[in-house]
């Protein structure tokens, strides 16, 4: 046996209150299908959710009087579960792609990565270009911002420019977002 003194404190209990952990009376009830049993005693509530099989769930505490309803706990818990999942797969999370080139990066390869910033700003994403200078081309910035005025002239139809071409260290960079 241990010599520490036992803690007696429950964790507290996530989600809902159920059936007997319903302490406050009295509460408006409402049943499974939507109709209003009105305002009455937790215990007569109690007693009905029981006599039907089913579960006595606190739905807004918070209320005067709280709201209580008459249903399988299982099966809401379920339905949150489901309507959550839902909600999550249809939000969208904008990005910031990002897209780097070269003061010399040829034609071809200009016009495909164009090709697929155009791509990202359809699906509703954030594009930032990058041109990155080496060595001598640091001395020639001029280049690199014929670079980005050639890619947001060919965007320009779908696409504004958030952020102008600004040159920060051995890089220009400009961003363009979804109009």
């Amino acid at each position: 046996m241990s010599s520490l003194p036992r803690n007696n404190t429950r964790p507290r209990n996530e989600g809902p209150r159920l059936n007997h952990r319903i302490r406050i009376s009295p509460i408006r009830v409402i049943m499974d299908d939507g109709t209003q049993l009105g305002i009455i005693e937790t215990h007569v509530a109690l007693a009905k959710a029981i006599e039907l099989g089913l579960d006595l769930v606190e739905i807004s505490p918070t209320a005067q009087p709280p709201v209580c309803r008459i249903t399988d706990y299982g099966k809401l818990k379920y339905e949150q579960a489901k309507q959550a999942s839902k909600q999550k797969k249809n939000s969208f999370q904008a990005e910031t792609k990002q897209i780097r080139f070269r003061p010399k990066t040829d034609d071809h390869d200009l016009a495909f990565k164009i090709k697929n910033s155009r791509q990202f700003i359809e699906e509703g994403h954030k594009v930032q270009f990058e041109v990155r200078f080496k060595g001598r081309e640091n001395a020639h910035p001029d280049i690199g911002k014929v670079v980005l005025e050639r890619v947001s002239k060919e965007l320009m139809d779908i696409a504004k420019l958030e952020r102008m071409p600004k040159y920060e260290g051995k890089s220009m960079i400009m961003v363009m977002a979804p109009k």
